[in-house]
């Protein structure tokens, strides 16, 4: 199984975290949840908000393309770049991944999961 690096980030995952056994096919932001790392997630997984935007620094074209409504709203993501997904639309293939959580969200209320 392929492993997924996350970087340090203050508020969700202070030391950075390695996942040595994230299951293909399973969204990154699933697997991040399921190893109790509290990415913000504001309308459960559905494509519906940006709250759980990433940025992919290694494994980015391991994964399949964004659809073009993931695409619509990475354009509302703040902190877009090249290697932007949403977690919850991007699912875990072969290769290992390295994650970024940018330090903010366009969310005005954090939520509580």
């Amino acid at each position: 199984m392929p492993k997924i690096t996350v970087l340090p980030h203050p508020d969700v995952c202070p030391a950075g975290k390695v996942i040595e056994d994230a299951p293909e096919g399973v969204s990154i932001c699933r697997v991040m949840l399921d190893h109790h790392i509290e990415i913000e997630h504001a309308c459960e997984l559905s494509c519906a908000c940006t709250t759980c935007h990433v940025l992919v620094k290694e494994g980015f074209n391991s994964l399949e393309p964004a659809s073009d409504s993931e695409e619509d709203l990475l354009d509302r993501a703040w902190g877009l770049s090249t290697q932007s997904r949403l977690s919850c639309q991007a699912l875990v293939a072969k290769a290992d991944l390295t994650i970024e959580i940018p330090r903010y969200t366009i969310n005005h209320a954090k939520e509580s999961h």
